[in-house]
């Protein structure tokens, strides 16, 4: 069998107990049935005249092997290419896009250098699974290398539509180097639609099928796996004993209160201010929860570095502010806002006391918490799950309670609708949800892709260009040969 090679912008730490999300819980799974290796950035930033060896440990049958970055990469490629102008334009938000000369060519730069580290360790017969919108050049380096591995991509964020991606500069640059991979997959069937009707005005491949396409002399296959979480590990993790935890929804209960839950990354894509508007909107509407509803919104801290993400603090320490200074009295107040990270063993806790879980970003590629929230629910008095329309798990997930984020009065009236649901029906919605989350886990989800993967038809590849090396090229912003516009 194949050894599957996996690379990403991080690696799990392999040698810790507790794996979290599902990507790492999926992958590593797979890695160890086979043996393999995974390779990424191992999160140090060095200066460029500090060494720059790359680092192999070996944890049973899978490898790890890392690099670090210089403050040059990290500023212009994670911080400029992938997360100033992919991340905003992934998810449909150009008004935030900073596009820069210099951040795409440090970009293809980056990837050139994992590809040459990642070269050599790569035997005949490897399978290549490379991961996410930092590392969309990679197949194009491999094959400037010489690579005839079979290599597949995985996006874990949304694709936005065909207008918003060639708004990117030099999108034509990005579509080459995605159409150098032999297997190109999504999170949800709209993301895989968005890409092909892209394709569709935007080059001239051609359809052999719905999600076969045939580009020069390669045949690419195109498709969407959702990505699932481990369900047993997060559930067993909600039934664990935390004493804080008990004592307080001992408390609740005893003054009639319940809790509202939100739990994300600090990010302009998650809705967070909205959620809070929300319900703010839903206490100024149903005076009756005044004092029996308090809403939890954990925002762990996400690239600091980033002006957009200190913009969003400021406005929801406002928020929280101002409602509490509105509604709150001496025994109770509406919000308590965290912006600090949290275990997975206690989010789960506090998942599980907690009546209704906001989940409601502006655009989410899928969204493990949402799942994570009904994996730790009790099946006898379980939870609601409100979740938004625009989040890849509404594709999945359709007995929760389903809304628009930028609506806030049908959010506050899907909190009102959660807050009164019969306890009949929470048990429906949830046995439903639940069954949707641990069919379609981490597992399945790893095995489906890997087995596309494997499927796919072999790609004899001619000698191609590196994509730093096409940069360099063809400078400027010209379209590339094969565009028709």
């Amino acid at each position: 069998m194949e050894r599957l090679v996996v690379v990403s912008n991080r690696t799990a730490d392999l040698g810790g107990k507790t794996l979290s999300g599902g990507l790492a819980v999926g992958i590593v799974d797979a890695l160890k049935s086979s043996g393999g290796m995974w390779m990424g950035w191992n999160g140090d930033i060095v200066d460029k005249s500090r060494s720059m060896d790359a680092r192999v440990e070996t944890y049973d049958n899978v490898a790890s092997l890392t690099m670090p970055l210089t403050k040059e990469e990290h500023n212009n490629y994670y911080l400029g290419f992938a997360n100033k102008v992919l991340w905003p334009t992934f998810h449909y938000r150009l008004d935030l896009m900073d596009y820069r000369t210099e951040f795409a060519r440090s970009y293809a730069r980056v990837n050139g250098k994992f590809a040459d580290i990642l070269h050599p360790h790569l035997r005949d017969d490897d399978l290549v699974w490379v991961h996410d919108y930092h590392l969309i050049p990679l197949a194009s380096e491999l094959r400037a290398k010489g690579c005839n591995h079979k290599i597949g991509f995985f996006l874990h964020i949304p694709f936005p539509p065909s207008d918003i991606f060639s708004a990117i500069p030099r999108h034509q640059w990005l579509r080459e180097c995605l159409l150098q991979f032999d297997l190109i997959g999504f999170q949800t069937q709209n993301d895989a639609d968005n890409f092909c009707r892209y394709l569709k005005g935007n080059s001239d491949v051609k359809f052999l099928s719905p999600d076969r396409i045939r580009w020069h002399d390669r045949t690419i296959k195109i498709g969407h796996f959702p990505i699932g979480i481990d369900v047993d590990q997060f559930a067993a993790m909600a039934q664990e004993t935390d004493e804080e935890i008990q004592l307080e929804r001992k408390r609740r209960s005893l003054l009639k209160r319940f809790q509202v839950i939100s739990a994300d990354r600090l990010d302009y894509s998650k809705g967070l201010p909205q959620r809070m508007k929300a319900f703010r909107k839903f206490l100024d509407t149903s005076p009756e929860y005044r004092g029996h509803a308090e809403y939890l919104q954990v925002a762990s801290p996400s690239r600091e570095d980033v002006t957009a993400y200190s913009d969003i603090r400021g406005e929801l320490e406002q928020l929280s502010g101002a409602v509490n200074g509105k509604h709150a009295d001496i025994n109770w107040a509406p919000i308590q806002y965290i912006n600090q990270s949290i275990s997975r063993e206690r989010l789960a806790l506090l998942f599980r006391c907690s009546l209704i879980g906001l989940i409601t970003p502006l655009r989410d590629g899928m969204n493990l918490v949402a799942k994570e929230y009904i994996a730790a629910q009790d099946d006898e008095d379980p939870g609601i799950l409100i979740l938004s329309r625009f989040a890849g798990a509404a594709e999945e997930l359709g007995d929760a309670l389903i809304v628009n984020p930028y609506d806030v009065n049908e959010v506050a009236q899907a909190i009102k609708k959660a807050a009164t649901m019969p306890m009949d029906e929470r048990k429906a919605r949830h046995r439903n949800l639940f069954s949707q989350i641990s069919t379609n886990n981490a597992d399945l989800w790893q095995r489906r892709y890997v087995a596309a993967l494997r499927s796919v038809e072999p790609n004899v590849q001619r000698a191609q260009l590196s994509s730093h090396a096409k940069w360099r090229k063809e400078p400027g912003m010209g379209t590339m040969s094969n565009s028709r516009h």
